[in-house]
């Protein structure tokens, strides 16, 4: 039975969780099946910065892109791989759900900030 209220955009719960990458669009930085831990909190959001997001204009869409920079009281995001349009050129500005610190699997090792 579907449920009788609208769903709710994707939250992160907790100040740490764990979020698993689904397609090509941040190769060569991350890649299909990375598992990442994303921090919500913490420091402010700065260009350059991995984070999680959700488009306004795709609220059920839960995506890892690169801020590129403030815009309209979100953020403007883009994919590291520039063959994948599948980020603010499509779907316009974004609101940050959490920031990603660390690849955990399978090549553990920090998701650094990159100067845009």
């Amino acid at each position: 039975m579907p449920p009788s209220h609208p769903a709710e955009p994707h939250r992160l719960r907790r100040p740490l969780t764990a979020v698993l990458v689904s397609g090509p669009s941040m190769a060569p930085t991350l890649r299909h099946g990375d598992a990442l831990l994303v921090r919500r909190g913490g420091r402010p959001v700065r260009p350059g910065d991995v984070v999680v997001a959700v488009f306004r204009s795709r609220p059920d869409l839960l995506v890892v892109k690169r801020a590129v920079r403030p815009q309209d009281g979100g953020w403007w995001l883009l994919g590291d791989n520039d063959l994948v349009t599948d980020d603010s050129r499509a779907y316009g500005v974004a609101d940050v759900r959490g920031r990603v610190l660390a690849r955990y699997w399978p090549r553990p090792g920090r998701v650094r900030p990159r100067p845009l």
